[in-house]
């Protein structure tokens, strides 16, 4: 069997992977109608359209994402759907490692789109230095919106009745979850760059069309 070969068998199963977390999801999606909980059912369907994300951006926008990143997205937002079945109540450190695998999401994504404006304009340079703090600026600053949508989140079941979409268990939370952003954010910003040059380069492709 040549490279190219094992390189698509690979893929194959990468990406039969991500169907079966795709199936699940679903069936997460089901477990909360089932049990009228609306919140596990909106955490389970934004999940699954995310999960559809990565083939969207490759089909209509030409952006490659391999099947081992769109493997990377679809287990970070299946975790957190998973979290809503319970293991982030009992679990403590459920919560730090989903925060953790998100921010590397956030992280990447803030990198592919200043990097692929760069690219676009060739009077914008970013030095590596810059980019750097950029990436960890732009995940926390995401994680702190993430923060208030929560507070929001739980105001609002407060007010209706019901679970909150999203879960909120104190300043102490916010804080833990803010420093595991930050580790997400220096995995990327230290050793995914390298991964994630080629989808800069296809959504600069995208900008110049």
């Amino acid at each position: 069997m040549s490279l190219h070969d094992q390189v698509s068998v690979d893929d194959v199963y990468l990406h039969l992977l991500v169907r079966l977390l795709q199936v699940a999801l679903l069936g997460i999606a089901l477990i909360g109608l089932i049990r009228f909980n609306w919140g596990l059912v909106i955490n389970a369907s934004v999940s699954l359209g995310v999960t559809f994300l990565p083939g969207i951006l490759s089909r209509d926008y030409r952006v490659p994402l391999s099947a081992g990143l769109t493997l990377w997205i679809t287990t970070a937002v299946f975790l957190h759907a998973v979290g809503a079945l319970g293991p982030y109540q009992w679990f403590g450190w459920y919560d730090s490692v989903t925060h953790t695998l998100s921010a590397t999401i956030v992280a990447g994504a803030g990198y592919a789109s200043a990097q692929a404006l760069a690219e676009h304009d060739d009077s914008l340079e970013i030095p590596s230095e810059f980019m750097f703090v950029f990436i960890l600026v732009f995940v926390l600053a995401f994680g702190v919106l993430w923060e208030i949508l929560e507070f929001a989140s739980g105001g609002v079941a407060s007010l209706i009745g019901g679970e909150a979409v999203l879960a909120q268990y104190g300043v102490s939370d916010i804080v833990l979850d803010l420093a595991f952003n930050a580790v997400g954010a220096l995995i990327v910003a230290t050793l995914g760059t390298d991964h994630l040059r080629d989808v800069a380069r296809g959504i600069a492709r995208t900008l110049s069309t």
